[in-house]
């Protein structure tokens, strides 16, 4: 078993040998959604090791039933009915995504295939929305959205970090690095296995690294710097989605009074500061660690805000006790709802935070409300903060405190170098409402 698995997690390079056979995944019709379950598979011809490549390919509708009744992993002659291949995609037994399609219509996944979707993929970031003249962080590859399934990738300055989400991509993930380094001019690079690799994958994977990969490096976003770790968690504790709604703060809160709940390691807070040139500014976090980064985002940039390690909860229960509100609010959680089964108490967790935040906004303020749970639609969050406005709760003396009214001034999601697949919705995850409360 450890022969296998030291075996799975070994590199390998993304293309395919031309003349390579492949063995072949019978479905039973063909899809441009990207990720097929291991309950749609009908039929696998030939030995597919996790991590393979395989050529998929459709059957015809009329003798659906008959295959859907065979074993999925039964390996037999493809039935008589000629099943025409519509895809290639790397295959993975352990996984309940069983493959990841990355090619269609006939197009094997080779050199040329290859090249032509990194350089896709950086061009939107570099030609199109022209990132480099103001930033030195943000997306280069998202998934789905830019063709690889399983992949994510950030650049910090000089360093690309991967987040990898499949075996498949674990393996290739060093040959995509290197490949877009060569574009981009970075020398290290880092590649880290999601939280749920083990239990979504089948494999216990490490972490990966250039050699003399730094510590950290210090990142520019509009002229404000933020140093950005590599070696605490599989986070960076810097975000390029929020990048957006970090100007868009920046540009309204001159002067004023800005609250940053659930701020980690100070995005919002710091750009508020230094760019925005807020009066007044308090991060608040439950988690020590990222409000040590956030402090040290803050003096690198010589401004002043307030830190305060608290649940997010009670800190507004605090500050609803003594009066005090603020003129900004931003409210940017953790992911609340990681699977269909925290769904419920997921959103509940939602409109309880922004029920109570609302009450912090001075009257005539602004609140900035976001949620990154992909399962989370967005009509229902904006549904929820609606009705959150209405159900503002009680004072200490049991009395009803008035609802707020809002008006919803912009909605966004995730900043542009995250784009979404046109036939995969849930790389659409980042909601973010922006709202007057009256």
């Amino acid at each position: 078993m450890k022969k296998f698995v030291a075996e799975a997690l070994q590199p390998r390079s993304f293309a395919l040998d031309p003349i390579e056979a492949l063995p072949q995944v019978l479905v039973s019709r063909p899809v441009l959604h990207p990720n097929i379950f291991r309950k749609r598979l009908l039929k696998l011809q030939g030995k597919a090791r996790p991590g393979d490549w395989v050529a998929v390919l459709a059957a015809e509708h009329g003798r659906r039933d008959e295959l859907a009744a065979s074993s999925v992993t039964e390996i037999s002659p493809m039935p008589s009915i000629e099943p025409r291949l519509f895809a290639y995609g790397i295959y993975n037994d352990r996984s309940e995504v069983a493959v990841r399609l990355y090619r269609w219509w006939g197009d094997r996944p080779d050199e040329a295939g290859l090249e032509e979707l990194l350089e896709r993929a950086v061009s939107l970031r570099r030609e199109c929305l022209r990132l480099d003249e103001n930033v030195t962080a943000y997306r280069v590859i998202h998934g789905e959205a830019d063709g690889f399934p399983g992949l994510v990738v950030d650049r910090y300055g000089d360093c690309l970090s991967a987040e990898i989400f499949s075996l498949g991509m674990y393996q290739r993930a060093e040959d995509i690095l290197n490949r877009l380094a060569v574009r981009l001019g970075t020398t290290h690079w880092l590649m880290q296995p999601c939280p749920q690799f083990l239990s979504q994958e089948g494999f216990d994977a490490p972490p990966r690294a250039s050699a003399e990969l730094p510590e950290s490096v210090v990142i520019h976003e509009y002229g404000t710097k933020f140093r950005v770790h590599f070696a605490s968690s599989h986070k960076t504790g810097f975000f390029c989605d929020q990048r957006d709604n970090r100007k868009q703060l920046a540009e309204l809160c001159r002067g004023k009074s800005v609250l940053d709940l659930c701020c980690y390691s100070g995005g919002f807070s710091v750009q508020a500061a230094k760019l925005g040139q807020a009066a007044e500014v308090t991060g608040v976090d439950i988690d020590e660690e990222p409000l040590k980064l956030a402090a040290k985002n803050a003096n690198i940039n010589q401004v002043r805000v307030r830190w305060v390690q608290s649940d997010a909860f009670a800190f507004i229960r605090d500050m609803l006790k003594i009066g005090r509100q603020y003129d900004i609010v931003v409210l940017d959680p953790p992911k609340l709802i990681r699977n269909r089964a925290e769904l419920e108490e997921g959103t509940r967790k939602h409109a309880d935070l922004n029920r109570l935040a609302m009450q912090l906004v001075k009257p005539g303020g602004l609140m900035l409300s976001c949620s990154c749970a992909g399962l989370l639609a967005e009509s229902t969050f904006v549904q929820m903060i609606r009705a959150a406005a209405k159900a503002t709760g009680f004072d200490d003396t049991g009395r009803p405190r008035p609802p707020r009214l809002i008006q919803i001034l912009s909605r966004h999601g995730a900043a542009a170098d995250h784009p979404v697949a046109g036939f995969c919705p849930e790389t659409e995850y980042l909601k973010s409402v922006w709202m007057r409360v009256i």
